[in-house]
């Protein structure tokens, strides 16, 4: 080939590779704007739904901007928009066959947009795995985990992402949809001998001084028939992120109060045996 014939190729790709310069430094531009303005509006975030917000419709945004750059690129590459509509079609058509997994993520990442089934903050349980929304983007959600080493409602330390497209097949549980506060309790057994109704005045002082921080719902109790016993459960409403230290210092208190009352006894498995007389037991007969 002569070198006119060079001169010539690439003369015919120049248009196209200073369209697609111009596109990587607007794209560039848009993406450190999207980034200052997001950090601008997380500082001034007063709540969860706040940030969750802020976090997803950025992302939104930089989509957009890519789906708008790509457009312009072809529309430059093909040079009219009947060239750009068939170039799209043969393209659409070739990846909606090879990536259907990653389309169905791409809707039910949009789902997550629009009918919002959780936020990022949320504590929630998806595919079988427990812990709060960190992050969610086209094709997976990050969840950093409660749980899984050490059986718990704690922190494991693991980040687990779950891809979007499961979203349409399995149940989504929301710990705090609508409030930050989830029911717990604490069960014990005391003795048949022992005061229940004290019992129950002691525990309900217990607990309410552990769940006064948090919340002013008021605890309550349930009390059940044991082979050995009477099962007391106290049950309270206890922030989502908060559950096991919750509970670990309301069990402390009830044992540290109840250990200390003469009128109660916490109550162990036994078995009791009565001998009688044959004598006696004729009489009765």
């Amino acid at each position: 080939m002569a070198l006119s014939d060079y001169f010539s190729a690439f003369g015919d790709t120049l248009p196209l590779l200073r369209t697609l310069v111009v596109l990587l430094l607007l794209i560039l531009l848009f993406n450190w704007i999207i980034k200052r303005s997001r950090h601008a509006l997380l500082q001034r975030a007063t709540t969860k739904k706040h940030i969750s917000n802020i976090e997803i419709f950025s992302r939104v945004i930089w989509y957009i901007v890519l789906v708008l750059a790509l457009i312009i690129a072809l529309l430059s590459y093909s040079g009219s928009w009947t060239g750009l509509g068939i170039t799209l079609g043969l393209f659409s058509a070739a990846l909606g066959f090879a990536l259907q997994r990653p389309i169905t993520g791409i809707a039910a990442w949009l789902m997550i947009v629009i009918k919002r089934p959780f936020d990022i903050g949320d504590r929630i349980i998806l595919s079988g795995v427990r812990g709060d929304v960190v992050d969610a983007n086209l094709t997976h959600v990050s969840i950093k985990e409660i749980g899984g080493i050490v059986a718990g409602e704690e922190h494991s330390g693991r980040i687990v992402l779950v891809p979007n497209s499961i979203l349409f097949e399995q149940n989504i549980t929301n710990y705090t949809a609508k409030n930050e506060h989830v029911l717990n309790q604490v069960s014990f057994v005391v003795t048949f001998d022992s005061d229940v109704d004290k019992a129950i005045d002691l525990v309900l002082k217990a607990t309410r001084k552990h769940t006064i921080k948090y919340t002013s719902a008021e605890p309550y109790t349930r009390t059940f028939f044991h082979p050995y016993g009477i099962t007391l459960s106290v049950r309270y409403m206890s922030s989502a992120s908060r559950l096991e230290e919750v509970q670990s210092d309301i069990t402390k208190e009830i044992y540290d109060i109840l250990m200390k009352d003469k009128h109660i006894e916490f109550a162990l498995p036994h078995t009791e045996v009565v001998l009688r007389q044959k004598e006696e037991r004729k009489r009765r007969a």
